[in-house]
């Protein structure tokens, strides 16, 4: 597919360097509100202005756009630095919006001065109710023809905190009868008596952040400002601030794109932040989030979010991507990368009765069959084995050669072994399996003689090492009525053995538990006396590229 049919803010771009627009310059921003963690959805938006950029030799800034001095917690600060940097990217620039706000304090007094702004003091009910309907103009405010000295009278009280939160507002003087309803007289600063993270106690009224935001863009000369398509009916009030201030010569050009919308995912920093302080997860890095955090210490690789934010492209209209092909490029990254692990799940013991007994060997196998620079390791095997629950069937299915009373399967690096006898225990449930095997079929020794259709892989009993597995499903789904709902079924742990190179593991580290899945090690359970490993994704999935 063209890169031009899959971007067009490149394509906007390209005609605006062709005509010397901006000087030739391209500068974007990424500006997240310090009110949360970040989520998938801002991982595209963090991919597509830093490496709009970096095409282009330009800029981009990490801007938080701090107006809200009730919300913005450091929590969430470092938060988002951390997830910018783990995706691979370095700001420019870090700034604050609150930095500005002497400058938006002196531009709301200029469009005082012009006529364009008047104090109102409507209660946000009474606003609601002047405002109108999609399909009926509002009705102006009683405050709206207030005189130019009157207004900034009150501003400047407002600012020395005369009067108490909600109890005055300035808004734009723009048109009650304009089909845009962000047009009819939007509030642009309101009164909030809270200390601010930044400016302190300095401030006691707060720029809204349609009034901000524009401004911020125009004071550090950002190109283009992009942005996701809910705020394209807010582009006529961007401009009319930049426009009506008159300060910037060159005003920024806001561009909307589809922001990212994923199955089984939400994308909402409120509802993620109402699953963290309801505890129905144990944290924003819960590895079932669908933050950066959560998705990083589930053990998803950044090569892995970039590669699928540059394949979805950039759209117009938004649409809803399978969170399998999310999948399919965790997957496709990790296959190449990362070492193979003989782990047993639902385990079942084998003894091989012709064995010798005491015996341990240790035998050669590749870490990686689909890249030998990762080279080999070793595993024992001995007389007493445990195999996955799932590779044993008493009574076999059509087409089933793993392995079954009779049956011969090769264990994988090892030998050929028969099930020749099933012991149960009282409650029928199996205790063991009773096999023997051909000393002449070890991997790697030449044997040409017969073939076997099953190949199975298998632990050693004496050195085996317990682990936690935590399987991991869709945390959200949506119910008949489109609500989101949570699945109670979002994780199951359970207890697995691992072959004893396991032990070798650092919390982070990644690897595929042979036949089963990619798995990582948990970076906050695990400890020197228990291993916690989260499912990255599994092995395979039914989604496939087109």
């Amino acid at each position: 597919m063209a890169e031009e049919s899959r971007n067009f803010i490149h394509a906007i771009i390209d005609d605006d360097l062709a005509t010397g627009k901006n000087g030739d310059k391209v500068i974007t921003r990424f500006p997240p509100e310090p009110n949360g963690y970040l989520h998938i959805g801002h991982a595209k938006s963090i991919c597509l202005n830093f490496s709009t950029a970096q095409k282009y030799h330009g800029k981009c800034n990490l801007r938080y756009d701090d107006t809200n001095p009730v919300k913005e917690d450091m929590e969430y600060i470092n938060s988002i630095e951390e997830d910018v940097r783990w995706l691979g990217f370095e700001w420019d620039a870090r700034l604050w919006a609150s930095d500005y706000f002497d400058t938006m304090y002196d531009a709301a007094v200029e469009l005082i001065k012009q006529g364009k702004a008047y104090v109102c003091e409507l209660t946000a009910d009474e606003m609601r109710e002047y405002r109108g309907t999609l399909t009926e103009p509002g009705k102006e405010s009683p405050y709206r023809n207030r005189s130019v000295e009157e207004n900034l009278r009150l501003f400047e009280e407002m600012k020395a905190g005369k009067y108490a939160d909600g109890e005055k507002t300035l808004r734009a003087k723009i048109d009650m009868a304009s089909p845009n309803i962000n047009m009819r007289d939007p509030i642009i600063y309101r009164i909030a008596h809270a200390t601010h993270h930044n400016t302190g106690d300095k401030w006691c009224i707060y720029p809204m952040y349609d009034f901000a935001h524009p401004i911020e863009d125009a004071i550090e000369g950002i190109t283009h400002s992009i942005c996701t398509l809910e705020f394209e009916d807010h582009r006529p009030l961007y401009d009319w601030v930049v426009n009506n201030v008159g300060w910037w010569p060159n005003p920024p050009q806001q561009i909307e794109f589809a922001r990212l919308n994923l199955t089984h995912t939400v994308m909402s920093k409120r509802y993620l932040k109402a699953l963290v302080d309801d505890g129905v997860v144990d944290g924003w890095d819960d590895p079932r989030m669908p933050t950066i955090a959560g998705i990083r210490r589930r053990g998803y690789t950044p090569e892995a979010i970039r590669n699928f934010c540059e394949e979805i492209g950039v759209a117009k209209a938004n649409s809803t991507v399978d969170i399998g092909m999310l999948e399919h490029f965790v997957r496709d990254d990790l296959k190449d990368k990362v070492c193979n692990k003989n782990v047993v799940i639902d385990p079942i013991k084998v003894i091989i009765d012709n064995y010798p007994e005491g015996k341990v060997e240790m035998l050669p196998i590749e870490n990686n069959g689909n890249v030998p620079e990762l080279g080999q390791r070793e595993i024992p095997f001995s007389r007493e084995i445990w195999v996955d629950g799932a590779d044993f069937m008493e009574e076999p299915v059509k087409k089933y050669f793993r392995l079954f009373p009779g049956n011969e399967v090769r264990l994988k690096a090892a030998y050929f072994v028969k099930c020749n006898e099933v012991v149960k225990n009282e409650d029928g449930s199996i205790k063991e399996l009773h096999c023997t095997y051909d000393p002449e079929t070890k991997s790697g020794s030449g044997f040409t003689g017969r073939k076997v259709k099953g190949t199975i892989h298998f632990v050693e009993a004496t050195t085996a090492v317990p682990i936690k597995i935590r399987e991991l499903d869709y945390l959200m789904d949506f119910g008949e009525d489109g609500r989101a709902v949570t699945n109670p079924e979002s994780m199951k742990v359970i207890t697995a053995y691992a072959e004893p190179s396991i032990k070798e593991t650092k919390p982070g580290d990644r690897y595929q538990f042979f036949r089963h899945g990619y798995y990582c090690a948990d970076t906050k359970l695990c400890t020197e006396d228990e291993l916690v490993f989260n499912q990255i994704v599994p092995l395979k999935s039914s989604w496939k590229p087109e």
